[in-house]
């Protein structure tokens, strides 16, 4: 190989591996400039130099349009890559060079201006003096509700080796079982994806609108960006609890930072303290929009329990008279499937949490648990089993559900009633099984009960609640979230007018909860129904009170008192002077008191 050529080949390797640091947004986008530059004109690799740039480099030869440009076309696509100009020398270097002196690395002192931030600064310490008040915010013009950070397409980030690495110490901080300098227990998965959910929107919101090209966990040391990133929510309109949750997001950062080297500055106590102040006043001040049923069905997000139940039953009836009319085909099946999906979620039993469906597994599968927190070796994870043929007779078991730690990982079981078994019993045979054939992405390996029409677990919870309204509305219902079904429920039982049914106690059990939080979070009527129940009982306790009045009035005569000058009612058989001064005074205590 000529010593040009190699030159070119080393030059290629540089590209490649700026393009790898993030100097430069792509390969395929720096090759479309070169091929522009020469008219689509270019030496492809040959044979040589592609073990050469395997061997030196590491370059993946794989990568499409791999091409050897001049080393003159290639300094002008730096340039309109808009590249730091200490990195055109380097590559003015390497091409002036002979064949002898060629170094595959960029000189230290030409890339210290752009070397990645210390992942663990020696002095940590937060931005002050800390806000005061939050700064006014004007929603941008180029909003966009989605403007966080993916967890994994942030390459074309500077410097993106830093961010990961502070995510991996920040997860294995958060999420190890034994941590004794993090306060509290250990996040399950689903606390520390809504955590990883609102750090990737606080770096978006500082990257997209604030221009911080090196988005990582330091940005959170900033009290100042924190505050206007809490202004830019309130203008968003978004809720309290949304932004209370990003702040105790915020809070667990700043006990990572505190509990690295250098990390005992006073200034985290002090910003705890100060997120902990800011938590409490956006609570204060941004209360929470009360909500009813009725105003509910006018903006078309609520249906009552009758026509709930009435949309499943039907669409079970259609489902089984199909299956018997059509026999077994992927639209008989899928429908079958959707009538016992929804049977699940509302009418046939108290309405278990989505998130114990999602992971309900079939009696096929007999693999390990797919809980990501679950450590027993033995545990079978959220089953569905069949305890018996005939009689037909199926069991639900949710070891894992949303209080099974508060409940010292008591397991929810029951025995599912017969119509349900039924149900679910034709629809785990023949029909399953046509889906997964048509889908054919993953077989009979799909563990779930349950599949979306890509042959898939409803894994993420939104999926499912897209699923669900678009099946609702198919059947002339409203587009309503599958959680709502807990607070029709819970509306119908405490209801004045509630049918026989379920203990409150035990269907509070299958749901996950208990009673109190039906009335702190489920009943949306609750207040306005106990407030009109005591003024309607205030009517039978005046009738009650005016029928015993059995005893004649006091003979009360009056009388002046001339030392004050005030008028004193006193009774006549036992007639006694109180003062004035007495009976301010205790008045005055009362309210004191």
């Amino acid at each position: 190989m000529c010593d040009k050529r190699k030159r070119q080949c080393v030059c290629l390797c540089q590209v490649y591996k700026s393009c790898l640091d993030g100097l430069l947004p792509n390969y395929q986008a720096f090759y479309r400039v070169c091929s522009r530059l020469t008219k689509h004109q270019s030496t492809l690799l040959s044979g040589q130099d592609k073990q050469l740039l395997v061997a030196l480099a590491g370059m993946d030869v794989s990568v499409p349009h791999v091409a050897v440009v001049s080393l003159a076309v290639c300094c002008r696509a730096l340039k309109l890559c808009k590249v730091p100009a200490a990195v055109l020398h380097a590559f003015d270097d390497i091409r002036l060079k002979p064949a002898s002196q060629v170094v595959l690395g960029l000189p230290e002192h030409i890339l210290a201006a752009h070397a990645q931030p210390s992942p663990n600064p020696v002095q940590l310490q937060m931005t002050t003096p800390f806000p005061v008040t939050l700064p006014e915010c004007a929603l941008p013009a180029d909003f966009k509700k989605q403007h966080g950070l993916l967890a994994k397409p942030h390459k074309h980030l500077v410097h993106r080796a830093v961010l990961a690495q502070h995510m991996g110490e920040f997860k294995s901080f958060s999420t190890s079982p034994f941590q004794l300098n993090r306060k509290g227990i250990a996040h399950s998965s689903r606390t520390w994806q809504n955590s990883e959910k609102h750090v990737y929107l606080f770096l978006g919101y500082c990257h997209h609108y604030q221009q911080v090209s090196q988005p990582t966990l330091q940005l959170f040391l900033s009290s100042p960006l924190i505050a206007q990133f809490v202004s830019f929510h309130i203008a968003a309109g978004h809720s309290q609890l949304y932004i209370r949750n990003f702040l105790s997001c915020a809070k667990c950062v700043l006990r990572w930072w505190q509990s690295k080297p250098g990390g005992n500055h006073p200034s985290f106590v002090e910003g705890l303290e100060w997120l902990q102040t800011l938590g409490l006043q956006v609570a204060d001040q941004l209360p929470r929009p009360s909500k009813d049923p009725k105003g509910l069905a006018d903006i078309g997000k609520w249906m009552c329990a009758a026509d709930l139940v009435h949309t499943i039953h039907g669409a079970e009836q259609q489902s089984q008279a199909q299956m018997q009319q059509q026999g077994v085909t992927v639209e008989t099946s899928r429908d079958m499937h959707d009538a016992a999906l929804a049977a699940m979620i509302f009418s046939h039993l108290p309405p278990v949490r989505l998130s114990c469906i999602r992971s309900l597994v079939g009696p096929a599968y007999l693999g390990p648990c797919l809980h990501p927190d679950c450590k027993e070796p033995s545990c079978e994870g959220n089953r569905l089993s069949i305890m018996s043929e005939s009689p037909l007779l199926m069991r639900i078991s949710l070891p894992h559900h949303k209080n099974a730690r508060k409940w010292g990982k008591a397991v929810i079981e029951f025995d599912v009633p017969s119509d349900l078994a039924q149900l679910l019993h034709t629809y785990l045979g023949a029909p399953r099984k046509a889906l997964l054939e048509h889908h054919l992405l993953i077989g009979d390996a799909c563990p779930y009960v349950f599949m979306d029409m890509h042959g898939r677990g409803f894994v993420a919870a939104a999926v499912l609640t897209l699923y669900w309204q678009k099946w609702l509305v198919s059947r002339g219902g409203v587009p309503m979230n599958p959680s709502m079904c807990r607070q029709v429920f819970v509306d119908e039982r405490q209801s004045d007018s509630a049918t026989a049914g379920p203990s409150n106690q035990g269907a509070a059990m299958v749901m996950g909860h208990s009673v109190k939080q039906w009335d702190k979070w489920y009943d949306m009527q609750y207040h306005p129904r106990l407030a009109q129940n005591a003024v309607d009982g205030m009517q039978s306790w005046r009738a009650a009170m005016l029928q015993s009045h059995t005893l004649a009035a006091p003979d009360l005569t009056l009388s002046t008192a001339l030392h004050c000058g005030h008028v004193l009612v006193s009774d006549s058989e036992e007639s006694q002077y109180q003062s004035c001064c007495s009976d301010s005074d205790s008045d005055i205590d009362i309210e004191l008191d």
